[in-house]
């Protein structure tokens, strides 16, 4: 189902808890709601639709990677760069990683790594990001 964006800082300051097999629905509602905005968003953490749990969709391509609980394990190519977010106004500053590997359970709940470089990988970031209820 397509949910609304929640806009409030207060709360996405929130911090994301762990996401569950109960969560299942939550993925499907993010894959919906990243496909209605993908004409300007390429990814979505759970909290942007009002669910406190540590799940992300990206825009891998053509296709839509859910990860839950994902956990960046390596981090190479440090640099500065200006992001936006669909819960957002305006552009910030921030510092990503060209390069990441990240541990994480596919929607099925199968665990899974993977390597990830270039926008793919600041996407990543900045969707985990949210986890922390740091805003960009």
């Amino acid at each position: 189902m397509v949910k609304n964006i929640v806009r409030d800082p207060f709360f996405l300051q929130q911090k994301s808890e762990p996401a569950t097999e109960n969560d299942k629905q939550v993925v499907e509602d993010l894959i919906d709601t990243l496909k209605a905005n993908e004409d300007r968003c390429v990814g979505m953490a759970a909290n942007m639709i009002g669910v406190k749990k540590q799940i992300i969709v990206v825009m891998a391509g053509p296709f839509i990677l859910p990860m839950i609980n994902p956990k960046i394990t390596k981090m190479t190519g440090k640099y500065e760069t200006e992001e936006s977010c669909l819960s957002l106004e305006g552009v910030r500053p921030c510092v990503r990683y060209k390069e990441i590997e990240v541990e994480y359970l596919d929607k099925n709940f199968m665990p899974q790594k993977g390597k990830y470089s270039g926008f793919t990988a600041q996407i990543i970031q900045h969707e985990i990001q949210h986890f922390s209820g740091e805003l960009i």
